[in-house]
């Protein structure tokens, strides 16, 4: 991995958090980026259009992979009702979110491993990924590990041929040549759990961009539709806010105020949006 094109690989929802990061990445540390979109079939129209306004604007190389939609929504729906993850992974995102970011951080793996890119970039809040999990150096028995549980659940969901988008052998006989002497080796990196956060800057910051804040969202997602399904199913099985966590890690490091912290987690998911995402996965009833 030492001749690389790029110098992050960053996952790009074309939300507020992932749009900032864009721009501190390619303006302040002045670093080629390569964003990489994954579309899960349910990509807010307003993001897909923020998407465009914020690469042109940046002058940023943009790729967008889009799995079969059978397969993926044969997984989303599998998700929405069976208990497929451990308690501490849905203690911070839905079941139907931790299985669209398997299939994210598992791409996003592979494609910095073959195109030999040495990091990987992701825009999560303070409150998603603290400080101490900031800067991670990957190895493959960090990533088998891992893997091992995203491949049960998928074989449980009849999800097999999505195992496609892990990562496999032979990337990581190269990941560990890439750790060996002289190599760079693979990084994750959260930029903005040790960068000052604040949600007014960042969305005057990317306003200038002309990023508009979609419409068509619940009021914890600056980009998915499916996020308000999760979100329901979540409250029907657990009883608590899929969000909290993260919040109240806001709310905790002084990012975000208790009252608007509150106020994010009483607003109800858009009934109209659950109802055309369920149509559209068949499990409407």
């Amino acid at each position: 991995m030492a001749d690389h094109p790029y110098d992050v690989l960053m996952a790009y929802s074309g939300g507020k958090d992932s749009s900032y990061t864009l721009l501190v990445l390619k303006r302040e540390y002045k670093l080629k980026v390569l964003a990489l979109t994954f579309n899960n079939g349910f990509l807010s129209p307003a993001a897909m259009r923020n998407m465009q306004t914020i690469t042109e604007a940046l002058g940023i190389d943009h790729l967008m992979v889009s799995p079969s939609k059978e397969e993926l929504f044969r997984a989303f729906r599998k998700s929405a009702r069976s208990l497929l993850y451990p308690m501490r992974a849905l203690e911070r995102a839905s079941a139907i979110c931790n299985t669209c970011m398997n299939l994210v951080k598992s791409y996003l793996l592979k494609t910095a491993i073959e195109m030999s890119i040495p990091i990987i970039a992701y825009g999560w809040s303070p409150g998603q990924a603290p400080i101490h999990a900031s800067v991670i150096r990957w190895n493959s028995s960090m990533i088998r590990q891992m893997q091992s549980a995203v491949v049960s659940a998928f074989s449980t969901m009849g999800g097999e041929d999505l195992i496609a988008y892990l990562p496999g052998e032979r990337h990581f006989r190269i990941l560990d040549e890439a750790n060996g002497p002289g190599g760079m080796g693979l990084h994750n990196v959260h930029p903005l759990a040790f960068l000052e956060y604040s949600e007014e800057r960042i969305l005057e910051e990317i306003r200038n961009l002309r990023w508009e804040p979609p419409q068509d969202t619940d009021s914890n997602s600056t980009n998915c539709l499916l996020n308000s399904l999760g979100i329901k199913v979540h409250l029907e099985q657990f009883g608590f806010h899929p969000y909290a966590l993260e919040i109240a890690g806001l709310v905790r490091e002084g990012h975000m105020s208790r009252e608007a912290g509150l106020q994010k987690l009483s607003l109800s998911p858009d009934e109209r949006v659950i109802r055309e995402v369920e149509e559209r996965l068949g499990i409407r009833e």
